[in-house]
């Protein structure tokens, strides 16, 4: 047998044999090659995309051990936690161990007995000159490596140091990963990292899984209401909502607590264990949601989050993206809802215009919000950021199930653009809708705005509707904001021509769904790819299995102190509850339960299947 025939056959073994899967995923194969030939790569595939096997698995197949740089103990935790699971000697050497505990990795790391070493940047340049220097070291892996770059949307000075890698250790490949960088970003990771002509592998950023829905206009009411009804629709399912500021991550974990569901909150303003806590407490499923700053996400790797909210605009495409990221990492359907207001916009555009890097962060920023008031496809907006192009619409975004509608508007902008004249252009949107709803608020009638003709002019619309219409306005160029002006509304030349009549303008027709109390309550069913069952066995998923599978799950997790997804993914329940396998060989054709966790597991999970059987 050819040795390169050999050589893909021992890796699909080991594919099979530790991590339970029939076939790698696109470009995973390519990669693993690569970096057992010893050279130096840079691989951008999006979160849920399977980006650790890249480095796990050469891992398994070199002599040595690799160490995997990563900037968080909790993604360090989990990873090292899933691989043990599957019967794979990983350590991770950071401040949160004893020194026992230490003390036994390093021992473990010098006789070689660890295939994989999982580190900080902090500790890794400690312990350069020391631990590194006793080891065998396979490779190197820096995961999440955009924070090597200032240029990346999380960048970490102590990232910066890495270079001196390749200088001690000439020999040793190096794998640079992550999930979002966009060129400037790519070439930076590159440069700081003496990568050695690294081949750039880029996955495809799509993920179909994910369904893309966007509700502007909602005021905190209507937030809520719409927050409400969404978490109905995945009863028990785990989700993020991210929210811009510390304090409203507070208010809207209380809002869903009063309303019996089990909330945690994550900000930088909370203190180390706090945030601990709440990490640990989703992880582990005691609490349903977590409400959260961005600081929340990045150690996730929790593989049945079913939701992520955003209460708030991101401030980029890479941000937003990363952040939807945390959903559905396991391949099943996943929901994502963006809330879009003008205030949010406002908002942003200041805290960009002031950074020290404001053209880049407008220009960001600039493209998100052309990505929330998209009326095309919102996936190829998305995926053109990523320089990947789409040839057909998605049909999983809001734009593709529900094509807007136009109107002729003119009469509501002009009426709209009046009022800022009439008001000498030194108002912003509250006190507009106000003038235009006839609302006799304190700033109104102290500017005396209520003598105004076109006070109450729009009393017909409701405040909500004015707020859609404003940012449809703001989109078409009729007015803009001078944020060093108080973010006053000023009209542009296009403004004029439709105050004057010389053109028209079209609207987009507001739809608000309200949601019957069918829809509330309702689960959404999971559909699991048939392709990954084994032949012969039936295709039809049982739900009652599926929650007694999702039981005996949390019972053995909690027996061992483990996540219940590192025990099985929901994937894997969803496949066991179609295929129902009554012998442990078919449990373990499995796609996603390999020798170890068949050996393990199988006996108590094919005895309850039995009874379903």
């Amino acid at each position: 047998m050819p040795a390169e025939i050999y050589a893909a056959l021992f890796m699909l073994q080991t594919l099979k044999t530790y991590f339970g899967y029939d076939s790698f995923r696109p470009l995973q194969e390519d990669i693993i090659r690569h970096l057992l030939n010893r050279k130096d790569a840079l691989v951008l595939m999006p979160t849920g995309g399977g980006k650790s096997i890249c480095y796990q698995l050469p891992a398994l197949l070199c002599e040595g051990t690799a160490i995997v740089v990563s900037p968080l103990i909790s993604l360090m935790k989990d990873q090292v936690e899933s691989l043990c699971a599957n019967g794979i000697a990983a350590g991770a050497l950071n401040s949160n161990n004893d020194e026992t505990e230490n003390a036994a990795l390093r021992r473990a790391c010098t006789e070689g007995k660890l295939k994989l070493l999982y580190i900080s940047p902090e500790k890794l340049l400690a312990e350069v000159n020391y631990l590194l220097r006793d080891m065998h070291i396979s490779l190197f892996a820096i995961d999440e490596a955009h924070c090597i770059s200032q240029w990346g949307h999380d960048f970490r000075p102590e990232y910066t140091q890495m270079g001196i890698l390749h200088q001690l250790f000439p020999e040793v490949p190096i794998i640079a990963l992550t999930a979002t960088a966009d060129k400037i970003t790519r070439e930076d990771i590159i440069k700081q990292l003496h990568l050695n002509q690294p081949e750039v592998f880029i996955s495809s950023f799509d993920r179909p899984n994910l369904s893309l829905t966007v509700k502007r206009g909602y005021q905190q009411k209507e937030k809520s209401k719409a927050i409400l009804d969404f978490i109905a629709r995945h009863p028990g399912e785990s989700g993020i909502i991210y929210c811009m500021s510390r304090s409203k991550t507070e208010t809207v974990a209380q809002m869903l607590q009063k309303q019996g569901i089990k909330a945690a909150i994550y900000h930088a303003g909370l203190s180390p264990s706090k945030r601990d806590e709440a990490q640990d407490d989703f992880i582990n499923d005691r609490v349903q949601v977590v409400c959260a700053t961005i600081a929340f996400g990045m150690g996730i790797d929790k593989s049945n989050v079913r939701w992520v909210i955003h209460y708030n605009l991101p401030k980029s495409i890479e941000s937003f993206y990363q952040e939807i990221g945390r959903a559905g990492r396991d391949g099943l359907p996943s929901d994502t809802l963006l809330f879009y207001s003008l205030a949010d916009l406002i908002l942003l555009t200041k805290f960009a215009t002031e950074s020290g890097q404001q053209s880049i962060n407008l220009e960001k920023l600039q493209r998100m919000q052309q990505y929330a008031e998209a009326d095309i496809c919102r996936r190829r907006i998305l995926l053109s950021y990523f320089g990947e192009n789409s040839t057909h619409d998605c049909g999983n975004c809001d734009v593709c199930k529900n094509p807007p509608e136009r109107f002729d508007g003119t009469i509501i902008v002009q009426k709209a653009l009046s009022a800022i004249v009439r008001a000498e252009q030194q108002i912003g949107t509250g006190i507009l809708v106000d003038i235009l709803r006839g609302s006799m608020s304190p700033e109104v009638t102290e500017r005396g705005y209520h003598r105004l003709k076109t006070f109450g002019a729009g009393r017909e619309v409701p405040a909500r509707d004015w707020h859609d219409y404003l940012l449809q306005m703001l989109q078409l160029g009729y007015f803009e904001i001078a944020y060093n002006e108080n973010n006053h509304l000023k009209i542009t030349p296009s403004g004029t021509d439709v105050l004057f009549g010389r053109t028209r303008a079209q609207l987009v027709v507001i739809r608000r769904e309200e949601t019957t109390a069918t829809t509330r309550g309702r689960k959404r069913k999971s559909t699991v790819p048939t392709r990954e069952l084994p032949l012969g066995l039936p295709n039809v998923e049982s739900e009652e299995l599926f929650e007694a599978l999702r039981e005996l799950r949390k019972r053995l997790a909690d027996q061992e102190a483990l996540p219940a997804y590192i025990v099985l993914s929901d994937k894997v329940l969803h496949l066991l509850s179609t295929s129902r396998p009554t012998t442990i060989e078919e449990f373990g054709s499995i796609s996603g339960i390999g020798e170890y966790k068949k050996k393990k597991y199988g006996k108590e999970f094919v005895e309850l299947i039995r009874k379903y059987s």
